[in-house]
C-alpha cells in the first residue's frame, strides 16, 4: 500500500513515541543521567499527546489492514499518554537522585514504560488480530521487566516472574482462540469476523469456543475472575508507579481493544458468551469486593478493588448497545484519575527508596498530621472510587448504571449496588485511619525534594481534577461522545 502524508499524521502519536524510545536508548548508552532520561521521556510523551490533535482530523483513516486510527482509538491513546506521563512523573520521585535512591539504574525504568505504552497506543488501534496480538505482547513483556524491577526485594521479583509467567498463559489461551476464530471466519480482521459471524445467524460452536479462548486470554490481563489470582501479589511486589501504571495505562489499553471487538462483531456478544461475561462481571464485583474488605495492604486493596471495578465496566460491555461505548470511556476516564492519584501518594509515602514501598495500612495512621497535602489527595480519591456524589467516580458509576437499566440487565445493576455498597465500607475505613489522632504526633509536613514536589504538584491537580469532573462533567462527557465507534 502506499503511504500519504495524512497517514503519518494519523500514526504521529505512535511515531513519536517509539522515536521518543530510540532517544532515550542511545542517551542512556552515550551518558547514564537519570533527570535526562526524565525530560527526555516527558517530552517525549507531550508531543506525542499533542499530536493527537493532527490525527483527529484525518480519522477515520485505516493506517494497514492492521491499524485503523479513528476518534475512538484517539480518546484512549490519550488517556494512555496521559497515564504514561502521571506514571513517568511518579518514576523520577520514587527512583530519586543522588545518594538517598534507587540503588540500581534508574533510566531503563523509563524506557520500560515507554514501550509499553507504545504497545498500548497499537493495541487500541487495532482492527485486526495480528495487530491486537502485537499491541499486547509490546505491552506486556516491557512490564515483566518494570514489575520485577526492584530486583533486590525478594516481593518484587516473586511478582514479576508470577506476572510472566500467567501472562503467557493468557497469550497462549488468546492464540488458540485467534486460530479457531480463523478456522470459521476465515478472516482474521475483526470487519471480516463480524461479517463471517452475522452471515450464519448464530455463530457456529467452534467461533463461540474460539470467542471463548479469546475472552479467557483478555480476562487474564484484565484480572477479571476466576483469572484474577496474579492481581494482588503482582500490585503488592511491583513498584508503586509501575503498579499504578499496571493499574491504568495498561488496563485501558486490553479494554478499549475489547469493546472494539464486540461492538463490531455484534455476533460475539450474543448468544452463550453473552451469559459467560454476565457471570464474570458479577463473580468480579463481588469477589473483588469482599476481598478487599480482609485487606490490612493499601496496594492489595487497590488490586482487589481494580478487579471489582472491571466488572462493572463489564455489565457496560454486556448491555453493548445505546449508552454502553458512551458509559465506558466515562468510566474509564474517572477510574483512571482516581487509580493514578491513590498509587500516586503511596509512591510519594515510599520514596526516597528503602527497602520496601509504604503500602502497608497502619503506616498511614494519623497521616493528616504529617502530611496533610497528600491525605486530602488520598481522601479524594477514596471518596471518588467510592463512588460518592461530586466525585468523578459518581458520574463513572452513574452512567454505568444507567446502562444496565437502559438494557434491563437486572441482576448485573444488582450485583453494581451491592459492590459499590461493600466498597463504601472499605474506603471508608482507609479513610478513617488518615485522620486518626496519635498521641505526641505535632503537624508539618515533611520536606520534599524537587523530583518529589513535582509529583506532589500532580496529584493535587489530579484531586482537583476528579472534583472538578464531579461537579462539571459536560468537558468529559462531550469528549467521549464525539469518540463513539461510529465515529
Amino acid at each position: 500500500m502506499e503511504f500519504t502524508t495524512q497517514h503519518f499524521i494519523a500514526l504521529a502519536p505512535l511515531l513519536i513515541t517509539s522515536a521518543t524510545i530510540i532517544v532515550v536508548m542511545l542517551a542512556i548508552a552515550w551518558r547514564r543521567n537519570h533527570s535526562q532520561t526524565f525530560l527526555i521521556s516527558v517530552a517525549g510523551l507531550n508531543l506525542a499527546l499533542l499530536s493527537i490533535l493532527p490525527a483527529l482530523k484525518v480519522a477515520p483513516l485505516a493506517v494497514t489492514p492492521l491499524l485503523q486510527i479513528d476518534s475512538f482509538a484517539c480518546l484512549y491513546m490519550a488517556l494512555i499518554l496521559v497515564a504514561t506521563l502521571a506514571c513517568v512523573t511518579l518514576a523520577h520521585a520514587y527512583l530519586g537522585d543522588g545518594g538517598s535512591g534507587y540503588p540500581g539504574n534508574r533510566e531503563e525504568l523509563y524506557l520500560l514504560i515507554l514501550m509499553a505504552a507504545a504497545g498500548g497506543l497499537v493495541l487500541v488501534s487495532a482492527q485486526h488480530l495480528a495487530g491486537l496480538f502485537i499491541g499486547l505482547e509490546l505491552l506486556s513483556v516491557p512490564v515483566y521487566g518494570l514489575v520485577a524491577y526492584a530486583f533486590f526485594n525478594k516481593r518484587s521479583l516473586e511478582a514479576g516472574i508470577k506476572y510472566m509467567v500467567l501472562s503467557a498463559a493468557g497469550s497462549a489461551f488468546l492464540l488458540f482462540g485467534m486460530a479457531l476464530l480463523y478456522a470459521d471466519s476465515g478472516s482474521l480482521s475483526f470487519v471480516g469476523i463480524g461479517q463471517a459471524l452475522a452471515a450464519t445467524g448464530l455463530p457456529s460452536s467452534l467461533a463461540q469456543l474460539g470467542l471463548g479462548m479469546m475472552l479467557i486470554g483478555l480476562a487474564f490481563k484484565l484480572s477479571l475472575v476466576p483469572f484474577h489470582l496474579w492481581t494482588p501479589d503482582v500490585y503488592e511486589g511491583a513498584p508503586a508507579p509501575v503498579a499504578a501504571f499496571l493499574a491504568t495505562a495498561s488496563k485501558v489499553a486490553v479494554f478499549a481493544v475489547m469493546v472494539r471487538l464486540f461492538q463490531i462483531s455484534p455476533a460475539a456478544s450474543s448468544g452463550v458468551l453473552s451469559d459467560v461475561l454476565t457471570i464474570i462481571a458479577i463473580a468480579s464485583i463481588l469477589f473483588g469486593n469482599l476481598l478487599a474488605l480482609t485487606q490490612s495492604n493499601l496496594k492489595r486493596l487497590l488490586g482487589y478493588s481494580s478487579i471489582a471495578h472491571f466488572g462493572y465496566l463489564l455489565i457496560a460491555l454486556v448491555a453493548s448497545k445505546g449508552l454502553a461505548v458512551e458509559a465506558i470511556g466515562v468510566y474509564l476516564v474517572t477510574y483512571v484519575i482516581t487509580s493514578l492519584g491513590a498509587f500516586g501518594v503511596i509512591t510519594l509515602m515510599s520514596s526516597p527508596y528503602n527497602g520496601r514501598d509504604a503500602d502497608a495500612l497502619y503506616e498511614y495512621r494519623g497521616l493528616f498530621w504529617r502530611r496533610p497535602y497528600l491525605t486530602a489527595v488520598l481522601t479524594v480519591m477514596m471518596l471518588s472510587l467510592a463512588g460518592i456524589p461530586l466525585t468523578a467516580g459518581f458520574i463513572g458509576k452513574f452512567y454505568i448504571i444507567a446502562t444496565g437499566v437502559e438494557s434491563h440487565q437486572w441482576w448485573l445493576v444488582g450485583s453494581l449496588v451491592l459492590g459499590s455498597a461493600i466498597g463504601v465500607f472499605y474506603y471508608l475505613r482507609v479513610m478513617v485511619t488518615l485522620y486518626l489522632i496519635e498521641p505526641n504526633l505535632r503537624r508539618h509536613d515533611a520536606q520534599l525534594h524537587w523530583e518529589q514536589r513535582a509529583g506532589g504538584v500532580m496529584l493535587l491537580a489530579i484531586a482537583v481534577l476528579a472534583f472538578f469532573l464531579g461537579l462539571y462533567p459536560q468537558p468529559l462527557l462531550v469528549l467521549v461522545q464525539q469518540s463513539g465507534l461510529a465515529g
